[in-house]
């Protein structure tokens, strides 16, 4: 029975008149008990302040620019259930991030109607929308294992859930079908290719530096070293993780793990069948690359990014179907290693995600290195030979070669939520695979939670670690939420690309009125030191707080440089702010703090005439 109610400014450290910088709902939004309503920033801090119950919006009493104090109305709402308790004693900001914790604008839409955090409903109950979930009964066979938490997968994402599990004293089963620990991400993704760009990077420094003076000589390559060095890095890492499991007395299972019903989990091991029941789950199964049907897949030449890691052979002509990230990240490791790489796209950009500008002096550079890169083009055909694999396209741009030694096809990856038996569990999953979860990454069945690639875009294994921890920490009773205003990427390529928040094609498609700082590199003196001035730092603001919404970087290590705007937008920052920040010289990160200045007309390192 809904009952309306005014929800008030809690007890927010003492502070008065402190101002609204941000109203995050509007009249007629349904809300969820402890999402954040409105942003204060007081002079020591940006806090947000959540709702102290559920319901609908009916009538906004503050907007941005108003000050408040404790007791202040924020707004009126048709409440559900039975009447809330006092807002005071939610505390500004929420238990999950603290104070100043941001929103991550969407969730709200998937939460299903149980407050994140209350008890658990019972797993036959019915998922959001109303439609009724379909359970299988236990199996009534004895269990192998029982747990209070199973976490299936054991990626940056799950792996992350169990030890923070563990650590808040759960007892938690680990599931992987992998030998080793750390999912695609650390055995056969994101670690063993940062290595092998590694090697990469420092052929092309080499030859760079003939131009200089220094000259090495062409580079002689033993596959078989470098093959064991990536193995060397990927087995500290995944060593390392065996030791942490142990450590925290989470057990780990080897096998492909399917739910056979809410609380039972069963999972093919090399020993046989073994049936796991849990009081909790968190899904991390992650995501596997798309294969297209017109290629031979029963040809090991032809390749995933899982079979480009294996390195077996440097080919002579590799074609790559695909400019997105991983594509290209490949595309630079085996032309360092000296193959004549062809990319193919079928957007009208590489890496589309990214702003035009960003990927332009990662175009140039391609363009110098590789044997060719042809946008607005596709592979219609792919047969084996004995020549090779030979392709047939279509598109504004047509290669010239026509066989392969090689191919890496390169397109994205898809959720394997559709292959975890979920629905025997009554979890819900879409036609594409991805499952939805709410703010506390809980799905439609209450006691069962989803992280990682599966949850949905972007299928990044930072934006699984934090989801993770929110999992975990809700499994445990924690009033946990993930509500990070902005998730960084970025391209490990030569030169590196990497944004975070609004691009600035994203700003003009809604309109938003934006200022844009840009500092190029040319003007770096560390980047005409190491002879790499083709990049720039990029930084967007909104024209009225003037506080920083997004950034792009392009150049060596802009991955790195990035994570200082990740958390000048967090911390809602202003331009001056960045501007004002003493950074030392000279480095790169110096194009951070210059870009400010150029959006705030102090620059003195460049001369930009002021506009009459």
């Amino acid at each position: 029975m809904a009952n309306t109610i005014e929800v008030k400014v809690p007890d927010i450290g003492g502070h008065d008149n402190v101002p609204v910088i941000e109203v995050l709902v509007k009249a007629g939004d349904r809300v969820e008990k402890e999402q954040s309503l409105i942003t204060l920033e007081s002079d020591k801090a940006t806090m947000e302040v959540p709702s102290s119950a559920a319901g609908v919006v009916k009538d906004l009493k503050l907007k941005v620019g108003d000050e408040v104090s404790e007791g202040a109305v924020i707004l009126t709402l048709e409440a559900e259930g039975t009447a809330p308790s006092s807002p005071g004693g939610n505390g500004a900001g929420g238990e999950g991030r603290g104070e100043g914790a941001p929103r991550q604008p969407g969730n709200e839409a998937h939460a299903p109607s149980t407050t994140p955090g209350s008890p658990a409903r019972s797993p036959q109950s019915s998922p959001r929308g109303g439609e009724e979930a379909k359970t299988a009964s236990p199996s009534g066979r004895q269990p192998d294992i029982e747990c209070k938490l199973v976490v299936l997968g054991s990626g940056p994402g799950g792996y992350t859930a169990a030890f923070r599990a563990a650590d808040l004293g759960l007892d938690t089963v680990l599931v992987e079908r992998y030998a080793t620990l750390g999912g695609v991400c650390l055995n056969v993704g994101c670690i063993p290719s940062k290595a092998l760009l590694h090697a990469a990077a420092v052929i092309d420094e080499a030859e760079a530096m003939a131009a200089h003076g220094v000259s090495f000589g062409k580079p002689n390559i033993e596959l078989d070293k470098l093959r064991h060095f990536k193995e060397q890095v990927v087995g500290k890492l995944t060593g390392g993780l065996a030791g942490m499991a142990k450590q925290r007395k989470v057990r780990t299972v080897q096998g492909t793990g399917r739910f056979v019903a809410p609380h039972e989990l069963e999972v093919e091991t090399a020993e046989g069948t073994k049936l796991i029941r849990f009081e909790q789950a968190i899904i991390a199964a992650g995501s596997q690359a798309v294969r297209l049907p017109m290629f031979p897949w029963d040809d090991e030449r032809v390749m995933d990014s899982t079979g480009a890691l294996e390195l077996k052979d440097i080919p002579k002509k590799l074609l790559v179907v695909g400019g997105g990230i991983i594509g290209l990240e490949m595309a630079t490791v085996y032309a360092g290693l000296g193959s004549e790489v062809t990319v193919v796209e079928f957007m009208d950009q590489l890496i589309p995600g990214a702003d035009a500008d960003l990927v332009k002096p990662l175009a140039k550079r391609l363009a110098a290195r590789l044997k060719g890169v042809h946008l607005k083009t596709k592979v219609v055909e792919a047969k084996a030979t004995k020549k090779g694999i030979e392709v047939r396209y279509e598109g504004e741009s047509i290669p010239d070669t026509t066989v392969f030694d090689r191919v890496l096809v390169a397109v994205g990856r898809s959720p394997n939520g559709s292959k975890i038996g979920a629905d025997k569990a009554g979890v819900a999953v879409t036609e594409r695979g991805f499952i939805t979860v709410d703010t506390q990454m809980r799905t439609n069945v209450a006691h069962i939670f989803a992280i990682g690639d599966l949850v949905g875009q972007p299928m990044l294994a930072h934006k699984a670690t934090h989801e993770a921890r929110v999992a975990a920490e809700a499994a445990a009773g924690m009033k946990s939420h993930f509500d990070a205003r902005v998730i960084p990427s970025v391209a490990y390529t030569d030169p590196e690309i990497a944004w975070v928040g609004v691009t600035e094609r994203e700003a003009k498609e809604k309109g938003l009125k934006i200022g844009v700082g840009k500092f190029p590199w040319a003007a770096s003196g560390r980047a005409i030191g190491i002879d790499r001035t083709e990049g720039f730092t990029k930084l967007l603001f909104d024209e009225e707080t003037h506080r920083v919404v997004g950034a792009g970087i392009v150049g060596p290590h802009a991955g790195d440089l990035i994570s200082e705007l990740a958390l000048a937008i967090e911390m809602g920052a202003e331009a001056a702010d960045i501007a004002l920040t003493i950074h030392p010289h000279p480095t790169l990160s110096e194009s951070v703090a210059m870009a400010a200045e150029v959006y705030e007309g102090t620059i003195t390192d460049l001369y930009i005439p002021k506009k009459k």
